[in-house]
């Protein structure tokens, strides 16, 4: 069809004239209303929007010191939030003469790692930054 006819029929039907394949010989158009084209465009946008899982990061506090009830209890919320799909950040402060000793807190951040359930994957550290160390870990994607 010429364009002057599509032209044409177009607005003798008051819509619009839309090029949907431009690349194509010869190019494609479509007879539809623009607005509400674009109105339908934008709420599927949107819904993908929904969809998306924003991954946060949930953070965990630990000392040397701390008690086996509360090694495990930690664990366990750590291994929660990974089967949730968040990322974990664990800490481990050292205070005063604990700082002397940094092995200690590595080897919690170890027993802490073997107690967590969920598969997960180690970001980053584990790293030391003054009386800290952080390790970030994150949840195992499964391959598809």
């Amino acid at each position: 069809m010429k364009l002057s006819d599509a032209l044409s029929l177009a607005q003798n039907k008051e819509v619009d004239l839309v090029e949907i394949s431009p690349h194509a010989n010869p190019p494609v158009v479509k007879l539809l209303d623009f607005d509400k084209y674009r109105y339908q465009q934008e709420k599927a946008a949107q819904e993908a929007r929904k969809k998306i899982k924003k991954i946060t990061v949930k953070g965990i506090r630990l000392s040397v010191r701390i008690g086996e009830h509360d090694l495990n209890f930690k664990a366990k919320k750590a291994s929660e939030f990974i089967a949730q799909g968040d990322k974990v950040k664990l800490d481990v402060v050292m205070r005063g003469r604990e700082q002397a000793h940094p092995e200690l807190a590595f080897a919690l951040m170890d027993r802490v790692q073997t107690l967590i359930t969920s598969p997960f994957v180690k970001e980053s550290g584990p790293s030391r930054m003054g009386g800290t160390i952080t390790i970030i870990i994150s949840p195992r994607v499964k391959p598809s």
